[in-house]
């Protein structure tokens, strides 16, 4: 499994050469594309010959671009992902309804179970109990948006009672830029399956083109609010950024097994597939830190 994720920050040139990413500076380095996972492009000084972007697209590596502040702004998306993508895309139009709310009642569930966890974890009792009940009234598709209800709770536990997520700081920085990196490695685990990032299971919103991504990437959420929240930004600028990235490397569980978090996406994102195909939700493979 590749497993390398590289981050470009100085102005160079990025070429092909013989299976090799080639980074020409002041000096030249090459890295074997076998190994590389994800490329983030963060300086917009940086050149990249079409001949590259085409193997790393061949190979589904993701690429994300980012704007002058070094934040995530695009991303190569691949329009042909599977072999039987066509296919794939009639499969997901054909989803129920009631598949998809079921999938999305567990997805939730879990989501509010890892922020229970967490906040347990930093003796935060009262809000990880409160989250539990929050898990006991979820209704079908989460028809009272507890979701909505445990969200506010569960930042203010872990942030203080005066954050807020739009605000203007190093917390929510380091929140959005890690989001950011997880929906793109989710993005390119949908499209390498075959299927339609814009069509979602909860996310309804015609101007957000990864809907199903949005849905999907809801219980990971919780493995960056740890880090950010254990890291404690004063700011956050490249070292930062490179902590947060780094995150993808991280050893988890799932499926029994030790995985880092980026394969441990391919894992989970599978089975999410498999349950809405064969409308079993027992079929979702969850992360878990420890077994």
């Amino acid at each position: 499994m590749s497993w390398r994720i590289v981050v470009i920050s100085k102005r160079c040139k990025l070429d092909l050469k013989m299976g090799y990413m080639v980074i020409r500076s002041e000096e030249t380095k090459r890295i074997y594309l076998d190994e590389i996972s994800m490329v983030i492009i963060e300086n917009i000084a940086v050149s990249i010959t079409g001949c590259l972007l085409a193997e790393l697209n061949a190979r589904k590596i993701k690429v994300i671009l980012c704007d002058e502040k070094r934040n995530p702004a695009s991303e190569l998306v691949s329009l042909y992902g599977s072999h039987d993508c066509s296919l794939k895309i009639k499969k997901q139009i054909g989803w129920t309804s009631d598949i998809k709310a079921s999938v999305w009642t567990e997805i939730v569930s879990e989501k509010i179970r890892n922020q229970s966890l967490l906040l347990r974890e930093v003796n935060q009792s009262n809000a990880a109990e409160m989250l539990n009940g929050y898990i006991k009234e979820i209704k079908f598709n989460d028809a009272t948006n507890r979701e909505g209800h445990a969200a506010k709770v569960y930042f203010n536990a872990l942030f203080g009672m005066n954050f807020n997520r739009n605000a203007d700081n190093a917390i929510n920085a380091a929140l959005n830029y890690g989001y950011s990196i997880i929906l793109s490695a989710v993005n390119r685990e949908v499209v390498s399956n075959g299927y339609l990032t814009q069509l979602g299971l909860f996310h309804d919103n015609m101007f957000n083109q990864f809907n199903l991504s949005c849905d999907i990437m809801e219980p990971l959420r919780i493995l960056i609010d740890r880090l950010v929240y254990h890291e404690n930004f004063a700011m956050f600028n490249s070292d930062e950024k490179h902590k947060v990235v780094n995150i993808l490397n991280e050893t988890i569980y799932i499926d029994g097994s030790k995985y880092t978090f980026l394969n441990a996406i391919k894992i989970y994102c599978k089975s999410i597939f498999d349950a809405l195909n064969d409308n079993d939700t027992s079929l979702i493979q969850f992360y878990r830190y420890e077994l």
